[in-house]
C-alpha cells in the first residue's frame, strides 16, 4: 500500500485531531485513515469545489453528529445501536415453561 506525509500541520490541527483519535479510540493513524477513507468515498474528485490554498478551519474537525465521521455523544450512539437491534419478546412461554414443555413432550 503507499504511504502518504503531511508536512507542516498547524500545531492547533494536530492537537485537534490527536484529540478526536482519542476521543474515537483511534491511533492517530488509524483516525487519518478513517478522516481520509470517508473524504474520499464521499466526493467525486471531478466534482471537487474547495480551493486547495484555502485551508480547513480547525472548528470544522468537531463537526455535528451528523456527518460521516464526526463524534457522536454516547446518549446518540445508544440510540442508534437500540434502533437497530430487534426488541426482545415481551410476551409468551418463560425458558422454564419451554424447558417443562419439551420434557412433557418426550
Amino acid at each position: 500500500m503507499p504511504t502518504l506525509s503531511i508536512k507542516d500541520v498547524p500545531e492547533p490541527v494536530a492537537q485537534a485531531l490527536r484529540e478526536r483519535a482519542r476521543l474515537n479510540h483511534r491511533s492517530l493513524q488509524g483516525e487519518l485513515l478513517s478522516l481520509v477513507t470517508a473524504a474520499a468515498a464521499a466526493q467525486d474528485p471531478q466534482t471537487l469545489t474547495r480551493s486547495p490554498s484555502r485551508p480547513v478551519p480547525v472548528a470544522s474537525v468537531r463537526s455535528s453528529a451528523t456527518e460521516p465521521g464526526s463524534l457522536k455523544s454516547i446518549e446518540l450512539i445508544a440510540r442508534e445501536h437500540a434502533a437497530r437491534r430487534a426488541r426482545p419478546v415481551r410476551s409468551g412461554p418463560s425458558a422454564g415453561q419451554q424447558v417443562r414443555a419439551d420434557r412433557e413432550g418426550r
